[in-house]
């Protein structure tokens, strides 16, 4: 049995280069930057801030912890840490769930509710600041479109297997 050859680097040309590392930087310092104000502002990672606001807007503030692992891009065992820590602050509550009893509903309690409406503004305002203010109108919408199309390639590729080319928009 043979072995395939190894596929040559496709190598990144000076003007791919020139763009990716920047977007390099900003996978960087932009969460690290939106963690860090939501601590300063609120006590709260950016994680547990994502938990509470995803739940905020579930219909009754329930949700699956499985469809919250995935809302939250976490795996279950670490939204479970998180959800016990928001718990014993007395902003989340674990149920069964009425349905089907296999799955565990993370419910926001109305202390939960509370602590999302007094966060949510200072995190506003830090997105504003730090890059919708940075950007025009038709840029901040390249920039959805642009995100959108990477995130459906993230989310279609196998994690343990790198894509092969898709064609170009």
């Amino acid at each position: 049995m043979s072995a395939e050859p190894a596929r040559p680097a496709r190598w990144l040309s000076s003007e791919e280069l020139e763009s990716w590392l920047p977007v390099g930087g900003l996978l960087l310092r932009l969460p690290a930057a939106l963690d860090a104000q939501m601590q300063r502002d609120s006590g709260l990672n950016h994680f547990e801030y994502l938990v509470l606001a995803n739940l905020s807007e579930a219909p009754g503030r329930t949700r699956r912890m499985s469809a919250l692992a995935a809302l939250a891009n976490g795996s279950l065992s670490r939204l479970s840490h998180v959800v016990k820590r928001l718990e014993g602050r007395g902003w989340i509550e674990r149920r069964a769930c009425p349905e089907d009893g296999r799955y565990t509903n993370a419910v926001l309690t109305e202390a939960g509710w509370q602590k999302v409406r007094e966060s949510a503004p200072g995190h506003v305002e830090a997105v504003r600041s730090l890059v919708l203010d940075a950007l025009s109108g038709e840029e901040l919408a390249a920039l959805g479109d642009m995100a959108r199309r990477v995130l459906a390639r993230l989310e279609a590729s196998d994690l343990n297997q790198v894509a092969g080319p898709a064609p170009r928009r």
